[in-house]
């Protein structure tokens, strides 16, 4: 996708906050090495956590080997990184969400030496997002996942297990459903304009079938297969089984359905844990998306912003030395980031493993799905056409019940349109 689809999705999958009217904040806009030597810009949109916007400038603060001024852009990031990226003023370090279309265009540099040893600390789906052709573009900051939530004293009380397969998904949804209560909460299946379907559902199901947006290679859709019909097909029959919650007042990223009572489970983000938590202590437990059957296998979608250096930056070396201080030598920020202004995971094993915050109950879980069913949420080849080529098809399959074979066949002639016009 784009910057701005891109960031869109990440928004809806992995809780980052929306964004502001656009304003820098303080006067230091700096520039790619327009603000002088020994001093670096560091740009970030403006995260809605409350104290994060703080905690970058004392980051920065702290860093001795050179003076970085940090700008905190509300409101149209997109379009303000975008112009600097392109011009003279625009930062030496960024963070964004990697695509294709960033390294074709050389405005940002590999990082391979950045990260180098610590790579295998790594959960591989964040570096997975960050890479082009081989090549690392982004040390990764903040990982957010999708969950599937559930109470469970509800599955107690109904005596059924939490689901592995999509036939029990299936099987719990219609179980737990009762005249005021239904089974399961996975989204309006509207944008926001009503006008059509919007899941998240698009990765896991292919995953639980043992398929992926792409094919590995990266040349060719990697839906167009039975198997992806078969998946999307039993999401098709719970939209028409009356077991889904159809209408909530909010969509799948607000956990309010579920916090509300009206549904028994519900898949929206570890952003939500803490709420969650909050309404019903330890009575609720999170899994992964579960499989179709076992030639395919869990899943929990992994979407990342990633600190990245301006290919025009003047200053590169300094700026590539700064991200390996903040973003790999120092563990304590990395955690402090994540946890203390938001509930996100650290990309890092080593510090989700240890963190206090996640050291127990279902949050622990999260960790232990993050580095055995994760999967980029969007890989830096997948574009928008292709996501409206292929959230097009889930709208005809799933709403108006057409041919799921043919559909995906459609979708997978835009995406190789798609991927020929990028050089793949």
């Amino acid at each position: 996708m784009t910057r701005s689809s891109r960031r869109a999705f990440l928004r809806g999958s992995g809780g980052l906050a929306m964004l502001g009217a656009l304003a820098a904040c303080g006067s230091n806009h700096g520039g790619a090495g327009g603000s002088g030597s020994g001093t670096l810009s560091q740009w970030y949109h403006a995260y809605g956590e409350k104290g994060t916007e703080q905690a970058a400038k004392r980051y920065a603060a702290r860093y001795t080997k050179a003076k970085v001024n940090v700008r905190w852009i509300r409101g149209q990031y997109v379009s303000a990184l975008s112009s600097g990226l392109l011009g003279t003023a625009g930062p030496d370090v960024f963070e964004d969400q990697l695509n294709v279309e960033l390294v074709q265009a050389k405005e940002v540099i590999p990082l391979d030496d950045v990260i180098g040893a610590a790579r295998s600390d790594f959960v591989e789906a964040t570096l997975a997002t960050n890479t082009v052709d081989g090549r690392l573009y982004g040390i990764p900051m903040v990982e957010d996942m999708q969950l599937l939530y559930y109470r469970k004293s509800l599955l107690d009380k109904a005596k059924i297990k939490p689901p592995s397969t999509l036939d029990e998904l299936a099987e719990a949804a219609k179980a737990l459903t009762t005249k005021s209560v239904k089974g399961l909460f996975v989204g309006n299946f509207v944008d926001s304009d009503g006008s059509g379907t919007i899941t998240p559902l698009g990765g896991p199901l292919l995953w639980s079938a043992g398929l992926d947006l792409l094919s590995s290679d990266g040349r060719s859709a990697g839906f167009d297969d039975p198997r992806a019909a078969s998946a999307i097909g039993e999401l098709r029959s719970l939209y028409n089984s009356g077991h889904l919650l159809l209408g909530a007042p909010t969509d799948w990223s607000d956990p309010s359905a579920f916090t509300q009572g009206l549904a028994a489970m519900q898949w929206t983000g570890l952003w939500a844990m803490p709420a969650i938590q909050q309404k019903f202590g330890d009575d609720f437990g999170v899994l992964p998306f579960p499989e179709l059957d076992s030639r395919g296998g869990a899943s929990v979608p992994i979407g990342t912003y990633a600190a990245m250096v301006s290919g025009k930056s003047t200053q590169q070396d300094e700026a590539k030395k700064f991200i390996k201080w903040l973003w790999i030598d120092q563990t304590t920020y990395q955690e402090d980031f994540n946890l203390n202004y938001g509930f996100h995971l650290p990309p890092r094993r080593s510090i989700a493993s240890t963190a206090r915050k996640l050291k127990s109950g279902p949050a622990a879980d999260a960790v232990s799905y993050s580095n055995r069913y994760a999967h980029p949420a969007s890989p830096p080849l997948w574009t928008p056409v292709m996501t409206t080529a292929y959230q097009g098809a889930l709208t005809n399959i799933v709403k108006k019940g057409a041919d799921a074979n043919k559909e995906l066949q459609v979708a997978a002639k835009t995406v190789q349109k798609e991927l020929t016009r990028l050089g793949q």
